[in-house]
């Protein structure tokens, strides 16, 4: 059963070594994509799930054991998270890599800690449909007594690769629409999203979205929308879905 989600985006430079020598010191707003992405990972592993599902787009569907490793060498950037040749696609590349900070898994994919969850990483084909999204979603809420579900996925970069700088109407409400969603924990509204739009808005987060919204099924989750930003162009959204508010204490 799902008891808790997070929504996060998955740039490679939300891992400051793909800053080179700016990783220390990077711009305020993708500073602010880190933090929330931070926050919201630590409140999926606060809710003592038994199992957390890392899921996001990818070539193809296809399930990966904790001790996958991935890679930003296809970005130019000699980095590999996890140990091992370099697997994962860069959405779960990205998510091994904050459950990493989160001291949730090690490198070697072994628990950092006795008490803490299994975890699974699992690929979606970009171009799944809503039913198939869905289904994976029902499956995977059923692998554990308590499922936490971390869905990778970045919204429009439409406006970086037409026109930076320029506004981008369908581009601006399509986030929003989503954002709200999040915010909502609306699951039956993000089962509605169009895979048209995806080729059409530059959208990578659908697939992941999607699976998170047939974890969820009919259950009454509490959301919590914690950024929304985009330092170049792409949206990045962070958000915590939760059984009660309380469950964030507050933050």
């Amino acid at each position: 059963m799902l008891i808790a989600g997070a929504v996060c985006p998955h740039p490679p430079l939300l891992i400051p070594a793909a800053l080179g020598s700016a990783g220390s010191d990077p711009p305020a707003a993708l500073r602010k994509v880190m933090h929330a992405a931070a926050q919201a990972v630590a409140r999926l592993a606060a809710a003592a799930p038994d199992l957390i599902a890392v899921v996001g787009g990818g070539p193809a569907d296809r399930e990966y054991g904790a001790a996958a490793a991935g890679g930003l060498h296809d970005y130019g950037v000699d980095v590999t998270v996890g140990v091992g040749a370099p697997v994962l696609p860069l959405s779960l590349t990205v998510g091994r890599w904050l459950l990493e900070q989160a001291g949730v898994l090690g490198p070697d994919g072994r628990a950092a800690a006795e008490s803490r969850p299994e975890v699974l990483f699992q690929a979606v084909a970009r171009r799944a449909s809503p039913g198939d999204c869905l289904k994976l979603g029902m499956v995977l809420a059923e692998r554990a007594p308590r499922v936490a579900l971390l869905a990778m996925g970045d919204a429009c970069a439409r406006p970086a690769r037409e026109a930076p700088g320029v506004p981008d109407l369908a581009a601006q409400e399509y986030d929003e629409e989503i954002a709200e969603a999040l915010a909502a924990a609306d699951a039956r509204w993000l089962a509605r999203l169009d895979p048209a739009r995806d080729s059409e808005l530059v959208v990578a987060g659908r697939v992941a979205w999607q699976v998170l919204a047939g974890a969820a099924g009919r259950r009454r989750l509490h959301g919590r929308l914690l950024c929304m930003s985009a330092p170049y162009g792409v949206t990045y959204l962070v958000a915590s879905w939760a059984e009660s508010p309380t469950d964030w204490g507050g933050r």
